[in-house]
């Protein structure tokens, strides 16, 4: 097992998950690199009307919630095949995402800033952050 997969697991330990959380988290970390970065998600979130919840996500301040609904008219054209990759319908995928995805950028960004100049998440931030719970 990677570094990655054991970070990723860890993070669903902490979350409190059960079955299947770490394989979200591993759909979130791969909609992010998808997406282009942190930044290149907050654009696609932005473009799809979310740029006021999912800016409340990397600010300090309280997490705005999002529905499924909303995360697949933005997110929809990413979702399919991480839903596939999951064995999820694209629906049931996003409904989960609603829950995890604002803790999840909120945990990347405890600093209330996006990583500078395109850089990848700091895992062993997000992991601290879910531990502290």
């Amino acid at each position: 097992m990677g570094l990655f997969d054991s970070v990723v697991g860890a993070l669903g330990q902490a979350a409190g998950g059960g079955a299947g959380q770490p394989d979200l988290m591993k759909v979130v970390m791969s909609l992010v690199q998808q997406a282009g970065g942190l930044e290149g998600l907050m654009a696609k979130l932005q473009q799809g009307g979310l740029g006021e919840a999912a800016a409340s996500w990397v600010s300090t301040g309280r997490n705005l919630p999002v529905s499924g609904d909303q995360l697949q008219g933005a997110l929809g054209g990413l979702l399919g095949p991480l839903a596939g990759q999951l064995g999820m319908q694209p629906g049931a995928l996003s409904d989960s995402l609603a829950t995890l995805l604002p803790g999840m950028i909120d945990g990347l960004t405890p600093n209330g800033q996006l990583p500078a100049g395109g850089a990848m998440p700091d895992l062993s931030g997000l992991l601290g952050s879910l531990l502290q719970r």
